[in-house]
């Protein structure tokens, strides 16, 4: 065999080299709003749950600064059984000051029904959200966190999925002290029921 036929065969029945799949990775995670599992990310990436895994764990090292490279300021996280990558806690102050001196601006009225729904049925999960308002509300939901309105309480056991909240800081912007002093919601609803009945059967 010639020597560019023993090349090629060599590059052949070389494995698919790492960095593939943890660019694959990469790429899912900075999209997904809430934790994702091993199994997930292996099915998303089109790769063996082990090879994902150790891709995982190379990502994780890496942005910890293990490696030759510099500590990131985020950080892949596992929560509820998924990984997701998050701003390191050193930096929580300054992502919250940044988004706080943020030019104001009005919601959009996908926005604020959107924030009507959590406000109202809190603890509530994205996909409860969606369904009540049948739309994708990914992008709402992005645009509410960063506004510091809502807000992640904690993330389903079983499923990974994230449950939200309001913050202080939309009672502030609201005038009210507690959520309970909201006005009640079935004088604002045709039969007092749609959507918020239909989740909580």
């Amino acid at each position: 065999m010639s020597d560019e036929g023993a090349e090629q065969a060599e590059t052949a029945d070389a494995p698919r080299p790492l960095g593939t799949v943890a660019q694959r990775l990469e790429a899912i995670l900075l999209i997904v709003d809430e934790p994702q599992s091993v199994v997930s990310l292996a099915t998303a990436v089109g790769a063996p749950v082990p090879a994902v895994r150790q891709a995982i764990e190379t990502l994780v090292a890496d942005y910890d600064g293990e490696g030759a490279g510099p500590l990131r300021g985020f950080e892949l996280r596992e929560v509820g059984g998924g990984w997701r990558l998050y701003v390191r806690e050193r930096f929580d102050d300054l992502v919250a000051e940044f988004v706080g001196g943020q030019a104001p601006a009005r919601l959009s009225q996908a926005a604020l029904e959107t924030l009507a729904v959590i406000a109202y049925k809190q603890p509530v999960t994205r996909s409860q959200v969606a369904s009540i308002r049948a739309v994708n509300v990914d992008s709402v939901v992005r645009t509410l966190l960063a506004r510091g309105l809502i807000t992640e309480l904690y993330a389903d056991p079983e499923t990974g999925a994230i449950n939200y909240g309001t913050t202080d800081m939309l009672l502030q912007q609201l005038g009210v002290n507690a959520l309970d002093e909201l006005p009640p919601i079935s004088p604002l609803l045709d039969d007092g029921a749609d959507g918020f009945e239909e989740l909580t059967a």
